[in-house]
């Protein structure tokens, strides 16, 4: 009779084990860290396809429900910097303050000392 009783007992371990959900990530990282990677190696890829990729990763985070990573949207305003965008720069920078307001300090610096360095 202890037979059957360790039968069950086993499948429903491997049911509820069967049902355990994993974690979702905290935020979507998708190309971000790629992006970054091209910019400091300075290959064959352009601003503005960096721009792309990055706005790409934005939109799927988005309608995927995730966040995008700290320092994303800092970035992305960079590259607008140096674009020659200054208005999208300085949203980007006020988003990024906007989202993680631990990076405020730095986001301040960037909108007031530098506006006119980005030219």
């Amino acid at each position: 009779m202890k037979f059957p009783h360790k039968i069950s007992v086993l499948l429903a371990t491997a049911l509820l084990v069967g049902c355990v959900d994993t974690p979702k990530p905290m935020y979507n990282w998708d190309k971000y860290q790629s992006v970054v990677y091209q910019y400091y190696k300075s290959d064959d890829t352009s601003p503005m396809q960096q721009i792309g990729e990055l706005k790409e990763s934005i939109e799927k985070s988005n309608a995927s429900n995730q966040q995008v990573p700290p320092g994303l949207h800092a970035h992305l305003g960079m590259l607008y910097a140096n674009t020659g965008h200054i208005d999208l720069a300085m949203a980007e920078f006020n988003t990024e303050k906007t989202k993680f307001p631990e990076s405020a300090p730095f986001m301040d610096y960037l909108t007031s000392k530098n506006k006119d360095t980005f030219k």
